[in-house]
């Protein structure tokens, strides 16, 4: 809730989604994610996959994870940008190890990507406009 009463009072860009979205579009998301994660994480477990196919996944979450204190509790608008950056890289890379190997993991990164890509640019925005 904090995130969203703090989220209507930055000067927001036109395209910015309503602070209601977020709760549902983010719960899906992390239902994807987690289906993602524990399908790779079970196969590192059964040494299918190398423990190198964790890295992006763990950086991802600490970074994920970091995002919204970073940017509604300390209002470091910046440093969100580069924290939001790495979330974005994260995803990419894990999908680039997902791809030849998971495609069904791959696929679930699809919505993530696409929401994380739009959520940088509106990082990039509030940072520009705070």
């Amino acid at each position: 809730m904090q995130e969203s009463i703090q989220y209507v009072t930055y000067i927001l860009p036109s395209r910015a989604p309503p602070s209601w979205l977020f709760w549902p579009v983010r719960t899906v998301l992390y239902i994807l994610i987690f289906m993602s994660y524990g399908y790779v994480f079970s196969q590192i477990a059964k040494k299918k996959l190398k423990r190198q196919y964790a890295i992006p996944f763990v950086i991802n979450l600490i970074a994920n994870a970091s995002f919204t204190y970073i940017q509604f509790s300390l209002q470091n608008y910046r440093l969100a940008v580069a924290d939001i950056l790495i979330v974005l890289w994260t995803i990419i890379r894990t999908m680039q190890l997902l791809r030849p190997r998971i495609k069904r993991a791959f696929r679930l990164q699809l919505p993530y990507l696409l929401r994380v890509s739009f959520a940088t640019i509106l990082a990039i925005r509030i940072a520009i406009h705070n």
